[in-house]
């Protein structure tokens, strides 16, 4: 059992990330195949897992109404102390609240927002695992793909008080083209230009989160997503430290998976 620590010792970084899935089963023998996940059931009920890679948990999967319209799609949250305060700020630097913030019982509170470009983020206030994120000895890592990455390391900044100075926030550096959002020195995420669109209708051109999972190989890992009906949605993408490819699940949520070639994530 790991132990738990609450968002008011890791603010501002994030701290986990999870799917809405019409069907249940079908995302975890997907998931499963594909990124060789072990599922056990969530603390919040039977329609919750958690995604675990050798006993350490690297995601959630829930099940969501079929008859409910938004786009199904991985979702990174961040840590806060204050909810309430969290989602004032969104609103005040013109982000949206979608949802929130709802109470999930003794595990915390959530809320479900946009930024001003419309990426989606959720917000956590509560207890959370020792998950990790980011480097290589991590299973996930996450990119904003936003239309200016220093207006959007602003917006991020001040409702996550990232670079505040106060004992313990997240840091931000300027490293190879992208901001780099570091937590104890060790990089959490990554904030990159790019030619996007916020109206686009295409998910992939528009401003969104990023979410990586690293896999062993990335071919078998395609291979296995095209048997059980997922897609492609991007060329491989190949830089001296990764290799990277964009896949579209049976649902519709997008996401990636990578393949380290020796270097480091950013």
């Amino acid at each position: 059992m790991q132990a738990r620590i609450s968002t008011g010792d890791v603010f501002g970084a994030p701290c986990w990330v999870s799917l809405m899935s019409r069907d249940h089963e079908a995302s975890q023998r997907f998931y499963g195949a594909v990124l060789g996940w072990d599922f056990r059931p969530g603390e919040a009920g039977e329609a919750f897992s958690v995604a675990e890679v050798d006993g350490v948990p690297v995601a959630g999967i829930g099940a969501v109404s079929a008859e409910m319209t938004a786009a199904v799609a991985w979702t990174p949250y961040f840590a806060v102390d204050d909810a309430d305060r969290a989602v004032d700020r969104i609103r005040e630097r013109t982000g949206t609240v979608a949802v929130g913030p709802v109470s999930l019982g003794e595990q915390g509170r959530a809320a479900l927002a946009a930024d001003p470009d419309g990426a989606v983020f959720g917000i956590w206030e509560g207890h959370v695992r020792q998950w990790r994120i980011g480097e290589a000895a991590a299973p996930a890592w996450l990119e904003l793909r936003t239309r200016n990455a220093f207006d959007a390391a602003m917006f991020y900044g001040e409702v996550l008080e990232w670079a505040t100075g106060r004992p313990g926030c997240c840091e931000v550096s300027y490293e190879q083209d992208k901001v780099v959002l570091r937590q104890g020195g060790e990089p959490v995420a990554r904030l990159a230009s790019q030619n996007v669109e916020p109206a686009a209708f295409d998910p992939q051109v528009r401003p969104r989160w990023h979410v990586h999972f690293r896999v062993p190989a990335l071919e078998p890992a395609v291979a296995a997503a095209l048997a059980l009906g997922g897609h492609r949605a991007s060329a491989v993408h190949t830089s001296d430290q990764e290799r990277c490819v964009t896949l579209r699940d049976p649902d519709g949520a997008l996401f990636d998976v990578t393949e380290d070639r020796g270097g480091t994530a950013d």
